[in-house]
């Protein structure tokens, strides 16, 4: 069964990220006392009274925008528009019905939708008195509610479901699949090569840097598979960081990385692996994601045969240490092998699930402390006798010694070599742990 979607529309600073968050039970999307703050469609499967649906939360419309970004809203907007089966037009008690509200009540009239006003920052007795106004947009009874305080929110979510559905279900939770997140710095195409597998222009992408705030979520079937995408803001380092809502965007980029399975971390092909877009691998290794490392705008690049080769061996020059995650060239643009990202992102969330047998391991081990056994420390014979594999996703390994905090770095790395080269791994950091016998 499909999910029903509902749509939260409204101008520019009326609350709708609030009422997302409160309905969905969530933070994810970015809120501030500053209009604009939303700039793309947020997906998150929710439920009200044991019914399951999608919630939309909108970037704020406004119709007949000049301003470039405005207007992309205006895309995306219409774009919520036409998947819902039902909409929630947020207005605010505080300003009245103003000409923009006028504006989006005629779309919603044209759309045939089931649209219900909800009158927010209702939170006392007068300002429920002033919700009265509120019918002159034709659209019955207004809802006054309090998306901060949650007050009234019940009520607007019994009218909503029972719009699209008279009988309470249980609630479909959707698989999520494979979590892939798309992370780089503020313009490498990011949202252009999610666009690009979707075929789609679900995600606003422009030429200006920085047009992504939030963290995206899109579900795909590939193959048969479902795979959630996520789009995510541009990390930028910590000291250009200047307001308030860049910050808990770098935030919401961070939670993404963790709760991934595989990062696509992009770069860009006129600029190079930059120090950035190393921070970025790092901190990917840092939260266990597996990691792909995509260079994209390749068809600006002026090549032969042997570009590409030259272009990974320069990469894994500069970063031994992560010489283990796989690179691929693309273009979001032109669609250039989009799809073997994701071919290789699935290759890679395998690797990460893998567990090797505790028998294969210590004959791994038996046979590389055979060939090179660990260095003595301190006069001290370290002997190395019994490894397992605790857990997977990042795979983590626990090796039993006599002496366990002498293990050198040195021979750490030199057994995490030859766990990748006799049982792979590409693209996923792995955990060593060394425990007294």
């Amino acid at each position: 069964m499909k999910l029903p979607q509902v749509a939260i529309i409204g101008r520019p600073n009326v609350g709708k990220s609030t009422l997302f968050n409160r309905i969905g039970r969530t933070r994810k999307a970015v809120t501030a006392q500053e209009p604009g703050i939303t700039r793309d469609s947020h997906f998150i499967q929710t439920e009200w009274a044991g019914v399951g649906f999608w919630l939309v939360d909108t970037g704020g419309f406004v119709p007949q925008a000049k301003d470039l970004i405005e207007a992309a809203i205006r895309e995306q907007v219409l774009f919520a528009v036409g998947g819902s089966e039902a909409l929630i037009f947020l207005v605010d008690v505080e300003t009245g019905i103003t000409d923009i509200d006028l504006q989006i009540a005629e779309l919603l009239h044209r759309s045939g939708k089931p649209v219900f006003v909800g009158v927010n920052k209702v939170d006392n007795p007068q300002r429920e008195w002033d919700t009265g106004v509120f019918q002159k947009l034709g659209m019955g009874d207004p809802f006054p509610v309090s998306a901060l305080a949650g007050l009234g929110v019940g009520e607007l979510l019994d009218a909503v479901v029972d719009s699209f559905i008279h009988k309470p279900e249980a609630v479909e939770r959707v698989e999520e699949g494979l979590k892939l997140a798309v992370v780089g710095r503020p313009n490498v195409g990011k949202s252009s090569l999610v666009n690009a597998v979707l075929g789609e222009e679900r995600l606003i992408v422009m030429a200006k840097p920085g047009t992504t705030r939030d963290a995206i979520d899109t579900q795909i079937r590939y193959h048969g598979k479902v795979i959630t995408l996520i789009d995510t803001a541009g990390l930028r380092r910590r000291s250009q960081i200047k307001e308030g809502v860049e910050f808990f965007s770098t935030l919401r980029t961070e939670q993404a990385l963790t709760r991934c399975d595989v990062a696509v971390v992009l770069i860009d092909a006129s600029e190079g692996l930059t120090q950035q877009d190393v921070r970025v691998l790092q901190q990917g290794v840092q939260r266990g994601a597996g990691l792909l490392l995509v260079v994209n705008k390749w068809d600006l690049v002026e090549k032969d045969h042997t570009t590409f080769s030259q272009w990974e061996k320069d990469i894994k020059a500069r970063i031994p240490t992560l010489a283990y995650i796989p690179i691929l060239s693309t273009s979001a643009e032109t669609r250039l092998r989009v799809f073997q990202v994701i071919e290789k992102a699935q290759v890679i969330a395998r690797e990460r699930q893998k567990r090797i047998s505790t028998n294969q391991l210590n004959d791994f081990l038996a046979e590389v402390i055979k060939r090179q056994p660990p260095p003595a420390v301190k006069g001290k014979e370290i002997r190395i006798p019994f490894v397992t594999q605790s857990k997977s996703a990042p795979p983590l390994f626990v090796f039993f010694s006599n002496y366990p905090d002498l293990i050198p770095t040195h021979y750490m790395k030199f057994l995490e070599r030859r766990l990748r080269e006799i049982f792979g791994f590409e693209g996923v950091p792995i955990r060593i742990n060394f425990k007294k016998k």
